[in-house]
């Protein structure tokens, strides 16, 4: 089953960053807010980018590093990964 490291920018500017088995269900409940507590605070305005993986394990260590980052190195990431597709 392949999971899924995703983006999502929120009001405010920050950006959300998660993992999952199906990124469209995913943020429809962050949308509707009943996802995180974080996108609850702070409403999803655009699903910045999904990367797949192989297992959860992988995209949890993805997750982890990303999470580490800043908005702006975020940002960043999205455009070095998505290179016009996004």
């Amino acid at each position: 089953m392949a999971w899924y490291l995703y983006l999502i920018e929120c009001e405010g500017g920050s950006i959300y960053t998660g993992v999952t088995t199906d990124v469209a269900a995913r943020y429809a409940k962050h949308v509707s807010g009943k996802g995180a507590r974080y996108t609850r605070a702070h409403p999803p305005m655009r699903l910045l980018m999904s990367m797949e993986f192989t297992d959860r394990s992988s995209a949890q260590k993805a997750e982890c590093r990303v999470k580490r980052l800043s908005a702006s190195e975020k940002r960043a990431f999205c455009r070095h990964y998505c290179a016009g597709t996004c």
